[in-house]
């Protein structure tokens, strides 16, 4: 498994709030946006392709501001399992600079079952 996954978005009018900078809100929507993006890369090569996944905590900090204009390449990569719960984290960068920095916690639904997969420590090494 490709454990980095990455890709630029360049910020348009359609990112920037009121005050003129990239809004708080979508920087939330594109940390689901890239893990999402992440897993359909990558999910064909798991023993879990047509399984979900869904956010169960979230953290953010943000660091600098974004304007309009900017590029910002975003970095996401799972952590080691807690458990059932996946870490992943995503990090922006701008100008070569970490402006905002996210730690996400998600668990695997079985689409049939409807239940929590419980993944091995290991299972990201087996892809």
């Amino acid at each position: 498994m490709s454990l980095i996954y990455q890709k630029e978005i360049k910020v348009t009018e359609k990112h920037i709030d009121h005050n003129n900078h990239v809004n708080n809100v979508q920087y939330v929507h594109w940390v689901e946006e890239i893990a999402g993006e992440h897993w359909d890369f990558v999910k064909h090569k798991t023993e879990y392709p047509g399984d979900i996944w869904m956010l169960l905590d979230h953290h953010i900090q943000y660091k600098k501001q974004v304007y309009l204009g900017d590029i910002i390449t975003v970095k996401t990569y799972p952590k080691v399992p807690e458990g059932a719960k996946q870490p992943r984290k995503v990090e922006f960068y701008c100008n070569d600079q970490l402006v905002v920095d996210s730690l996400t916690l998600w668990i695997l639904i079985d689409v049939e079952t409807h239940k929590i997969k419980r993944l091995g420590n290991d299972w990201l090494d087996k892809i």
